[in-house]
């Protein structure tokens, strides 16, 4: 590898970790609020949080990855137009196709990070995602055991538990039922505890008493009190022994492969399957297309001590019309079992504008024509 195209890809690396360190950063923030809030809010401890905080990083960092190499991109490039630095190469003989190597290199890396990220990690790391708030969702104790507050584990039941002693007693209960179409019950307890029963938890309460309000009319009311109750918590918390799997938790062969037996036990589609293997594979393509893109937007222009801004705003313009096209093919291929192939237009568009706009980058020279040595005169 020459040296220029060592320099300029080290270059490209270095700003690529920062900017995706950096919009990781805002989009983790992002969404660790409202994680934060729905785990802590449910009792949850911050190990919890800080444990689906680190799974929901690979799939953070994925979307993130094409964006931050195209502002590596455009940032270096940038900079070594006002440094003077690509008019001494362009000076040497390089022409814009033969400066875009280390950059075509640089996509390359992007691509299999990108590809490692969609195909491995972020399916596992989905599926322990699921499969801990699956835990968590039947997790009794931390969706019953919180003093002093009425929680709501579940529609139309209201729960308050006065103090919790450190044996895990109950102290003074109070459980409202509200799910039945005809009545209304009230069990309120002096102690209580929640013990495991054959198939779900079981809240076993002491010393109360249990209020039925009817519903007719007029409405009657009857109060039957006990030294004893046990409650079956299975309604309530509705654990089930196995788990549906998410179509986001497949391995990428086994949604190509996309057997009918498992589209219906997961209750989707066919074209969701091939929609989701085939985003897989055509999204790492645009992790190549961006940088090349905005390298090949940024060589049309020549040098300017000013900057090459109406060239990056072009970049820009040109990376939201390959978004906007990802998006509508995406949309396309979950409504139609051939719609896949559209998802490969969005790279192939990127890859095909680049190359047109380095044809055009070099298309100046060709007729004797040099951007560089001009806007450098005036300037």
């Amino acid at each position: 590898m020459a040296r220029f195209d060592r320099y300029l890809l080290s270059y490209l690396l270095q700003l690529f970790g920062f900017f995706s360190l950096l919009l990781v950063a805002v989009y983790w923030v992002n969404r660790a609020v409202g994680l934060f809030d729905q785990l802590i809010g449910d009792g949850q401890s911050a190990l919890v949080f800080l444990e689906f905080s680190l799974l929901s990083l690979p799939n953070v960092i994925r979307l993130v990855l094409p964006v931050s190499a195209f502002a590596a991109c455009l940032y270096a490039i940038n900079r070594l137009s006002q440094e003077s630095e690509l008019v001494v190469m362009q000076a040497t003989g390089f022409s814009a196709v033969r400066l875009s190597r280390p950059v075509v290199l640089f996509g390359v890396c992007v691509m299999a990070m990108h590809l490692v990220l969609a195909n491995v990690l972020v399916p596992m790391a989905q599926g322990r995602l699921q499969s801990r708030s699956a835990e968590i969702s039947a997790d009794v104790t931390a969706r019953f055991l919180n003093e002093g507050r009425f929680l709501h584990p579940a529609d139309g039941l209201t729960i308050y538990i006065r103090e919790i002693t450190p044996l895990g007693e109950l102290n003074d209960l109070f459980l409202s039922d509200e799910r039945g179409e005809n009545d209304r019950v009230v069990y309120t307890a002096r102690r209580a505890l929640i013990v495991r029963g054959e198939t779900a938890p079981q809240l076993v309460m002491l010393d109360g008493a249990a209020q039925r309000l009817t519903r007719d009319v007029p409405p009657r009311i009857s109060i039957t009190r006990f030294n004893d109750f046990t409650l079956d918590l299975g309604a309530i918390v509705q654990d089930d022994d196995v788990r549906r799997k998410q179509v986001d938790e497949l391995s990428t062969l086994d949604l190509l492969e996309a057997d009918p037996v498992r589209i219906e036990a997961m209750r989707t589609t066919r074209a969701v399957f091939l929609e989701q293997a085939h985003s897989r594979l055509a999204g790492p393509l645009l992790g190549l297309a961006a940088p090349l893109l905005g390298f090949a937007a940024l060589m049309l222009g020549g040098f300017s001590r000013f900057g090459l801004w109406r060239q990056v705003g072009l970049a820009v313009l040109l990376l939201i019309g390959l978004q906007m096209v990802a998006t509508s093919a995406s949309g396309v291929a979950l409504r139609n079992d051939m719609g896949w192939l559209l998802l490969y237009l969005a790279p192939a568009l990127g890859l095909a504008v680049s190359a047109v706009l380095l044809w055009l980058a070099q298309r100046p020279r060709q007729l004797g024509y040099d951007p560089a040595a001009v806007d450098g005169a005036a300037a």
